[in-house]
């Protein structure tokens, strides 16, 4: 133990993924008097543009989107109080599949161990305690997601440090009930194919194998405000629809696999920093 405070570092893909799977996190222990990092490696110049226009559409400028994300990010970290904001601005790859996956400068295309070796030294400079990020897979499979987790997991076994770490999921019955909002929200909405809903059925984990459970129900308003801030991209945010008494039903607890830890607390834990305080 040290007089200095405790850290935790997310580690995410995209401006607005820090709010959707750690908004209630960053909010709940920025609150607590914890200094917290996030780190957002990639532009998200892959974006929706001004009206909506899509990424590969007549008007859709990159750079322009980038710059417009970088200002709704700041926003989001001033609403969910992050101490520290790193970008590491590589392009965003976009989907897995796009053109812009081999685009000179995206993430899905730089080595791992150049993304690796940029964020050790944040590490370095910041030593957290806590590191989060994705699993294996990037949560869904988008690659900058899981260029995040290998670049995250290279990036420690380059450095010293020791810190507890965690990987983003979701309870299975988590999904199911998030598929019933879905459908109450768009009654209209086609049944998914048989190959989608195997997919679907994948994403998360059962509830047993989560090892961690946070409320973070008194800040699902912060998370929302947090999501809100990303205006530019909230036809794709689904959780603005549901209004904020909805969306703290289904968003307040966020949940996570602890797959690194030097402090032997039992799990299933309630707080990512257990052991350590």
């Amino acid at each position: 133990m040290t007089d200095r405070p405790l850290m935790l570092m997310a580690v995410h893909a995209h401006p607005d993924d820090e709010a959707t799977g750690t908004g209630g996190v960053l909010a709940r222990y920025a609150a607590e008097g914890i200094r917290t990092v996030l780190v957002t490696c990639t532009d998200g110049g892959c974006g929706d543009g001004p009206g909506g226009v899509k990424p590969g559409d007549p008007g859709h400028d990159p750079a322009a989107v980038a710059l417009m994300r970088r200002r709704e990010l700041e926003a989001s970290c001033e609403v969910l109080k992050i101490s520290d904001l790193e970008m590491l601005d590589y392009a965003d790859s976009g989907m897995m599949g796009w053109p812009t996956n081999d685009a000179p400068g995206s993430f899905w295309r730089t080595p791992v161990e150049e993304g690796a070796a940029r964020l050790a030294e944040l590490m370095r400079h910041y030593r957290p305690d806590v590191v989060v990020t994705y699993d294996e897979n990037g949560f869904y499979g988008h690659p900058d997601h899981i260029q995040a987790h290998r670049i995250t997991m290279a990036a420690l076994e380059m450095t010293t440090l020791t810190p507890k770490v965690y990987w983003t999921t979701i309870p299975r019955s988590g999904m199911r009930r998030f598929g019933e909002i879905m459908r109450e929200f768009h009654p209209d909405m086609p049944e998914p194919d048989p190959a989608e809903a195997d997919a679907m059925a994948e994403i998360g984990l059962p509830d047993d194998e989560i090892t961690t459970w946070v409320d973070t129900t008194a800040f699902s308003s912060q998370k929302f405000d947090a999501l809100a801030a990303h205006a530019s991209q909230g036809e794709n945010i689904f959780f603005l629809r549901m209004g904020k008494e909805r969306f703290g039903e289904l968003m307040g607890t966020e949940t996570f696999v602890r797959v690194k830890d030097a402090t032997g607390a039992a799990v299933p834990e309630n707080d990512l920093f257990a052991g350590l305080r």
